[in-house]
């Protein structure tokens, strides 16, 4: 079980920021989301990011926003067999403007990035909901999308990618022009198959 109850810090949970990783040579930049001790869910710590973190990752087809993302390395950790696992986790927005975006957990492993595009996640609007989302990394590629591949001419298959996965997180997809505002995340968790 891998828990974020974010009650000591933000856990290792950044946000992406392509824009200033293209001024800086191709070195991807990560900006440490905002640690609140308190306000979470029953009033836990909980973490926070805005448009100030983040740009488009152009890239990605479709372009997409990296908002919460957490590489296993940051914590100790090797990649993980996430096929089949269940997360859960609080999402609320503050006067979060989505400008059309759909929000989606996504998995990086091996060679790529895909999104569970069959599961968009429910964003509360200025508290948390009463239930986290819910939901189970199934491994059939019908539910995802690719959106990204070191290799184009050879990309990954969902199967090694999750099987190897080192890298996750939150996105935002399919906006008009860049969600602004405040996004908060709180009490994530993934359970593996088996447990």
């Amino acid at each position: 079980m891998i828990r974020n109850s974010f009650d000591r810090g933000p856990e290792g949970w950044c946000s992406y920021d392509y824009h200033w990783s293209i001024v800086a040579k191709g070195r991807n930049i990560f900006i440490l989301t905002t640690w609140e001790s308190s306000g979470g869910v029953n009033n836990s710590g909980y973490v926070w990011c805005d448009e100030t973190r983040w740009s488009a990752d152009t890239p990605e087809s479709p372009v997409s926003l990296l908002p919460f993302i957490t590489y296993l390395n940051w914590t100790g950790l090797g990649p993980l067999d996430l096929r089949e696992a269940r997360v859960s986790v609080y999402l609320r927005g503050d006067n979060l403007q989505l400008h059309g975006a759909r929000c989606y957990f996504w998995v990086v492993g091996p060679g790529g990035r895909w999104h569970l595009t069959s599961q968009p996640l429910a964003i509360s609007d200025g508290r948390w909901a009463d239930q986290p989302n819910r939901f189970t990394l199934r491994n059939d590629e019908s539910l995802w999308h690719r959106s990204w591949s070191s290799d184009p001419a050879e990309p990954p298959a969902l199967d090694g990618l999750l099987g190897g996965a080192c890298s996750y997180g939150i996105s935002l997809v399919g906006f008009g022009q860049e969600p602004r505002g405040k996004f908060c995340m709180d009490e994530f968790e993934i359970a593996l198959a088996g447990e």
